[in-house]
């Protein structure tokens, strides 16, 4: 507990999905956390959720790939809770699979949108309130931007370019003390891997579990316990680095996951709560 007491942390993407889990995590760990979304998330719950908990978080609402709301989220948190340690690029959306000669112009258009330039503009805003406080970014990546999957071809795009312009951040912003790291999930159990709830079919669920190696989907607690590691001072030798959060996928050949030991394919026990894992962006706004 209380592995970032004293730290400020802003989630973007803070209330659904893995968000939601990093959200709350970081504040059970003494952070006070700017929880941030578009206006349809549910920020204010989680916020909340938070505080009713013990914790210390406030909302955000507003597009932040735009730099005018994203200067105003920046400026929101510095003057709530005076500083900025912790930039969370958890923002992002997937919204649909499809073959490349399939897949619509709009749907690429509105993931450069939400999972390329918010991480860029969000990342521009944040630095110069970052360098003052030596803090550290740690934005997602994913198995899809290592990988490259079929009908996901756009979408592991958007997250190759996440993980290379992390890379770079780190690179130059050694100078000012700031680290800058990836997380890279594999299939999450969020909205984005059901069919019900998301653009994936019955077949891409199921090779999803086959492919890797624990043959199960992860939980969000289990990839916001990766970010915490890497955002806290336990990592403090960490830049620049890729942590890979994926049962094994990118290693996997075959249906690995069938072969899997049956303590493999148990989730561990959760408590953070979650209410928003289905709530994530699966359709274009």
């Amino acid at each position: 507990m209380n592995r970032l007491a004293n730290k400020v942390a802003l989630v973007t993407g803070g209330a659904t999905g893995i968000g939601e889990a990093i959200s709350k995590l970081f504040a059970r760990e003494g952070a006070r956390v700017v929880v941030a979304g578009l206006p349809d998330d549910p920020v204010d719950k989680v916020a909340n959720e938070i505080r009713q908990n013990g914790g210390d978080a406030i909302g955000f609402t507003g597009d932040i790939s735009f730099l005018e709301v994203a200067n105003e989220c920046v400026q929101r948190t510095t003057d709530t809770y005076g500083q900025l340690d912790i930039l969370i690029n958890n923002a992002g959306v997937f919204v649909e699979t499809n073959e490349v000669q399939d897949y619509t112009e709009h749907a690429f258009d509105y993931m450069l949108r939400n999972n390329v330039r918010s991480t860029f503009i969000m990342t521009k805003a944040a630095l110069p309130a970052l360098q003052k406080t030596k803090g550290n970014i740690v934005i997602a990546g994913s198995e899809a931007g290592v990988l490259g999957i079929p009908q996901n071809a756009a979408y592991g795009g958007t997250k190759a370019f996440n993980m290379a312009f992390a890379k770079g951040v780190a690179g130059e912003q050694a100078a000012h003390g700031v680290r800058c790291n990836v997380v890279g999930p594999g299939p999450i159990d969020t909205a984005w891997t059901h069919k019900e709830t998301g653009p994936m079919n019955k077949k891409m669920e199921k090779l999803n579990n086959q492919a890797n190696l624990m043959g199960r989907r992860g939980t969000p607690e289990e990839v916001a316990n990766v970010y915490l590691f890497l955002a806290s001072a336990e990592a403090s030798y960490v830049t620049g680095a890729v942590y890979m959060v994926d049962g094994g996928i990118t290693i996997g050949k075959g249906p690995a996951g069938d072969q899997a030991d049956s303590s493999f394919k148990e989730e561990p026990e959760q408590d953070l709560n979650l209410q928003h894992g289905m709530e994530g962006h699966t359709a274009i706004r």
